[in-house]
């Protein structure tokens, strides 16, 4: 097999040989790719051999590269501590099958936010692909495990500025439905088909349609914090965004699968609810500093020590033991997703990788094994761990 360094600067065709995930499942085959991009899947090609790398990973699975939509750090790296650990990030994402995501960034004071974001947004990835900043704030209603004081309130001159900082790449942000003068602001984020999350909010059916309607399309970390409506009328179950979110086909959700934060049984009504199958039903990892290593304690910035119980688990603050984002890696939802799921790995794979490209508007690129996609791709071993992952048809990490 060649060398990382070699297969980085080739301009010949590559041709990647396995058992590649296709529209029918999967097939043993060939993927061939050049200049980034895949132009044919099938075992023959014009294509003079002289011309090509062929590299046969014999039984292992071919399968698109995986979107992380809402991530924070991964090992000893934190997004929030500046562009330093971003590229880290970038580069060791790429051992979990990761080839694109948004890096998630905490709310900030005013005043400190855009100078922080416009230090993200220098960054040139050589790892994973950035498609952009997910602003998991300021513009929400409960804290969760965010800092309480660099909450906002809905301010329009706040968001233009944001969204300017963090050019080239997308501002997308989360907010809340039950923010008071959010529907000011929704259009905004929401301009040039950006897609808005919800998230940390307790909103009821009216607020959350009339989000929706202005351009809210997401939820992130579906149900948690969202918490159950409280009981008005005795014997009356209540119904509240949750509700809401589940009858709109057109809504995608988001879980973070680590076994805690959330049921297995919240999922698969999920997967009913949304097209009958994974549909419009996303993977992430919500993965804080930590993530990827063994049992730890780290500091998750002004939120202070966080602590893993073990590898994967989710990260917990140990001043009082709240949930503060998660030890997942992607390879271990996908993983996850078949057992609690009860899924065939193609199914699981979908979503961690065409559901997050379709929430992102670039499933006509990305997240897909097909003639004209990017040459975004990962190779799993018999049990599904990760021993191979291209990006933009660069191997850029092999297991050594």
């Amino acid at each position: 097999m060649q060398a990382i360094s070699e297969l980085q600067t080739t301009n010949k065709t590559i041709c990647l040989r396995g058992n590649v995930m296709t529209g029918n499942g999967f097939q043993k085959t060939a993927v061939w790719f050049e200049k980034g991009v895949i132009s044919a899947v099938g075992d023959a090609t014009g294509a003079d051999e002289e011309d090509m790398h062929i590299i046969d990973v014999g039984d292992a699975f071919i399968v698109p590269g995986f979107i992380d939509l809402h991530m924070h750090g991964i090992h000893q790296y934190l997004i929030d501590n500046g562009p330093a650990d971003l590229k880290q990030i970038a580069q060791i994402i790429l051992k979990y099958g990761i080839t694109s995501f948004l890096p998630t960034v905490c709310p900030r004071r005013e005043g400190e936010d855009i100078a922080f974001l416009k230090t993200l947004a220098v960054v040139q990835s050589e790892g994973a692909n950035i498609l952009g900043f997910h602003l998991e704030g300021p513009f929400i209603k409960l804290t969760g495990s965010l800092v309480a004081n660099t909450i906002a309130k809905a301010d329009p001159a706040r968001v233009k500025a944001l969204i300017e900082a963090t050019k080239p790449y997308r501002s997308v942000f989360s907010i809340s439905p039950d923010l008071d003068n959010i529907t000011d602001i929704i259009p905004l984020m929401a301009a040039g088909n950006t897609p808005v999350f919800m998230t940390h909010t307790a909103a009821n059916v009216m607020q959350t349609k009339a989000a929706i309607a202005l351009g809210a399309s997401h939820a992130t970390h579906f149900y948690d914090v969202f918490p159950c409506p409280p009981v008005t009328e005795p014997g009356v179950r209540p119904c509240g965004i949750v509700e809401a979110i589940l009858a709109d086909e057109q809504i995608s959700v988001d879980f973070i699968l680590d076994g805690v934060h959330v049921d297995p049984i919240a999922v698969k009504m999920a997967m009913v609810c949304k097209a009958n199958g994974p549909g419009r039903v996303c993977l992430i990892t919500d993965s804080n500093i930590g993530a990827g290593l063994h049992a730890g304690r780290f500091i998750f910035g002004e939120n202070g020590e966080v602590e893993i119980a073990y590898k994967g688990a989710p990260v917990r603050k140990t001043a009082d033991n709240t949930l503060a984002g998660s030890g997942l890696t992607m390879d271990q939802a996908v993983r996850n997703a078949m057992e609690y799921l009860e899924i065939g790995l193609a199914d699981a794979v979908t979503m961690a990788s065409a559901n997050p490209a379709r929430v992102l508007g670039v499933a006509d690129k990305k997240g897909t094994i097909a003639p004209g996609f990017d040459a975004d791709m990962v190779v799993l071993d018999a049990r599904h761990h990760v021993l191979q992952t291209w990006v933009s048809g660069e191997q850029r990490f092999v297991k050594g």
